[in-house]
């Protein structure tokens, strides 16, 4: 079994350590994801503040899909402290759409749903190599969250606060 001794890599992959919380890892990385997205300005969320969070977006999961990589020869194939991913994905959930507390709720329960389940082509993503399997199941996850709560506002604006 690989070694657990932390490196930068597995500090940053496990999400400052958050990762190796027992129960519900992934969990645990979706929530710190949300009140991350909590934390940020209104402004990245509409406008030209969209391509700031977008690029930040790409950026983050270049870097997820390379800490992943060197942290699971550390932790083991996509071990479940590896909650880097979960962040990206929770990130794209949110994608072009305007920031509320209720929808950080409504993804969060969403994304959690379609990581867990990991509906097709998700569970097929996760056959890429090393990283790039990583992160890409939880960016899928992060999309369907994303095409849901993109239908639902249009659909029911109030729902949402709108």
């Amino acid at each position: 079994m690989p070694g657990k001794r932390l490196t930068p890599a597995t500090f940053f992959a496990t999400v400052l350590g958050v990762g190796f919380i027992p129960g519900a890892p992934g969990t645990y990385g979706t929530l710190v994801a949300a009140g991350i997205y909590l934390q940020l300005p209104k402004s990245l969320f509409f406008g030209t503040g969209w391509y700031w969070y977008g690029l930040g977006l790409l950026v983050l999961s270049l870097v997820a899909v390379a800490l992943s990589s060197v942290a699971e020869k550390k932790l083991g194939h996509d071990a479940p402290p590896i909650v880097i991913d979960e962040v990206c994905g929770y990130f794209l959930s949110v994608l072009l759409l305007p920031k509320s507390l209720l929808l950080a709720l409504y993804a969060f329960v969403l994304f959690r749903a379609f990581d867990i389940t990991k509906p097709w082509p998700v569970k097929v993503s996760q056959r890429l190599p090393r990283g790039w399997g990583i992160v890409a199941d939880d960016l899928l996850a992060g999309v369907y969250t994303n095409l849901i709560i993109q239908i639902m506002i249009r659909i029911a604006p109030r729902f949402f606060g709108q």
